[in-house]
This record gives C-alpha cells, sequence and structure tokens, in this order.
C-alpha cells in the first residue's frame, strides 16, 4: 500500500464533512475521496440488509479510486455495517462509533458511582444502542444515557446555529442530561456544527466528545503505525485548504444541495465535486 493514496470517506449525506473536516485538520499532508450517497439518505430508517447492501456498495466505489484506507463516517453504517465492509474489503477500515465511545472513557474515569456518559444521536443510531456497547466494553461500569435529538439534523443544515430557535430546542432535549452526566458524546456527524448550543444546553462542566475528531485521531495513529501517513504535501501543493482541488468529493444526487451544505458546514464550496451512481461490482466493472 502507498502513502500517497488518499483516504476514503463516505457517509449517507452531508454529516460526513465533519468528519472530512476533523480529518483535514489531523492529517494535512493527505488527500481524501469523500462520497455522500445523498439519492439514499436517510440510513436510519432502512434494514440492516439494505444498510450493509449501500455501505459495501460506497464502500467498493471508494475502493476502485485507490484508496488506502476506508472511514466509515456515517454512524448508522458504523453501527450496523462495519463487519460487511471489512469482510468486502482488503484494507483497514474505520468507523466513527468506536472512536467515540473510546475517547468518552478516556475522559474521565466513570463507574456506577460517578456522573455517566451521555450520547446524542439520531433516532436510528439510540435504538441500534451501538455507543452503550461500545462504551461499556471499554468500560463494563460506565453509566451511558443516550438521547435521540432529530431535529438538529435538519438545523444544521439549515445554517440555524447560532438561532434562537436552535438554543430552545437544545434546552428541551437536553436540559435534565446535566445532571447525570460529565461528558457528552455527540454521535451524529452534523453535531458539531451545533456544538456551542449544545454546549449551553448542558452546561460547561460537562466534555463534549466529538466522534469525528476522535475518529480523525485513531486515524493519525493508525497511518503511523502501519508506516502509511504521507510526510509531506502532494506534488505542487504549498499549502493545503479545505475543499481544494486535491480533494474529490461525489454525492450520488443533489450536488448543487450539497454545495451549499458543504459551504455552511466548512465556509468553502468543493472544489472538485461529481454526481455518480453507486451500484456495485457491476458498475465498477463497467
Amino acid at each position: 500500500m502507498d502513502s500517497h493514496l488518499p483516504i476514503g470517506i463516505f457517509d449517507s449525506g452531508v454529516g460526513g464533512l465533519t468528519v472530512y473536516r476533523a480529518l483535514h485538520e489531523q492529517l494535512p499532508n493527505e488527500r481524501f475521496v469523500y462520497l455522500g450517497d445523498t439519492a439514499r439518505v436517510p440510513y436510519g430508517t432502512k434494514s440492516l440488509a439494505t444498510v450493509e447492501r449501500y455501505a459495501v456498495e460506497n464502500a467498493r466505489f471508494l475502493a476502485a479510486h485507490q484508496i488506502k484506507l476506508l472511514v466509515v463516517a456515517c454512524n448508522t453504517a458504523s453501527a450496523l455495517a462495519l463487519p460487511a465492509i471489512r469482510k468486502a474489503l482488503q484494507m483497514d477500515v474505520v468507523g466513527v462509533i468506536g472512536p467515540g465511545a473510546r475517547a468518552a472513557v478516556k475522559s474521565g474515569p466513570h463507574s456506577t458511582a460517578l456522573p455517566g456518559v451521555g450520547v446524542i444521536a439520531t433516532e436510528s443510531t439510540v435504538q441500534s444502542g451501538a455507543y452503550t456497547q461500545a462504551i461499556r466494553k471499554v468500560n463494563p461500569d460506565a453509566q451511558v444515557i443516550e438521547r435521540a435529538c432529530p431535529l438538529f439534523v435538519p438545523l444544521a443544515e439549515e445554517g440555524w446555529a447560532d438561532d434562537e430557535v436552535t438554543r430552545t430546542i437544545a434546552a428541551t432535549y437536553l436540559a435534565d442530561l446535566r445532571i447525570g452526566i460529565d461528558t457528552l458524546v455527540l454521535g451524529c456527524t452534523h453535531y458539531p456544527i451545533l456544538r456551542q448550543v449544545i454546549q449551553q444546553a448542558v452546561g460547561e462542566e460537562v466534555k463534549l466528545i466529538d466522534s469525528g475528531e476522535a475518529t480523525a485521531r485513531e486515524v493519525k495513529a493508525l497511518l503511523q503505525e502501519k508506516d502509511l501517513a504521507r510526510l509531506t504535501l502532494p506534488t505542487g501543493a504549498l499549502e493545503r485548504h479545505l475543499c481544494d482541488d486535491l480533494d474529490h468529493f461525489y454525492v450520488t444526487d443533489a450536488a448543487e444541495r450539497f454545495a451549499r451544505v458543504a459551504e455552511r458546514f466548512l465556509g468553502a464550496k468543493p472544489s472538485r465535486l461529481e454526481a455518480v451512481e453507486v451500484f456495485g461490482e457491476d458498475q465498477l466493472l463497467a
């Protein structure tokens, strides 16, 4: 495996852009290929078999672009489809749930005698119980409280991060959580966009864990361990910027909307954005 190959990232939509940003910040020398499966979002309402099929198709699409590692920047796919993806690909695959859970446990000595770990996520991720399982795998005594906050996704995409409506909704969702937790995992890739209002709602004494940032740290460590980290900028690049033409973005639908939301999330529109259809191996061999 060549260290100069890009890192692949896929999400069911635009939320994974926050994971891309975290990876870009941690690994400024790396190039990235991002796939947003915007034609088939949301994954949370789909069956296990369907999520696995979509995830494997996305993974194979990115693998065909000669990536050296795959990041699954989708909580639903990370919860349900990692085994299927790893079986389909002969490369390292990193999801977002494990890193977020490990970072939450490392942030403090959580046990039955101490305040616990809160997790806010979409309804499907909460129903899967994936974060609770991952946290208790590291610390079986951890007290975990999960809470679905479905309205946070459209608020983030609409750019309402600093709006009284968002503050009211955050306070309603999270008011009772601040009593029982000292750490809160942002278990949806959209939620870091609302970090400020979430922090206000739970109080400054609660530590927020961004699963995307935790994932980026683990990817960095893994690349160094495997001797796959790119040590210099790509040829001709004097510096790296988010969404510059060294990174390639693909979507399966609604490219213009993706570009608008990307600008809200990242402060820049992707320089290289292409709409594609993802059908699996038949398409890749065509």
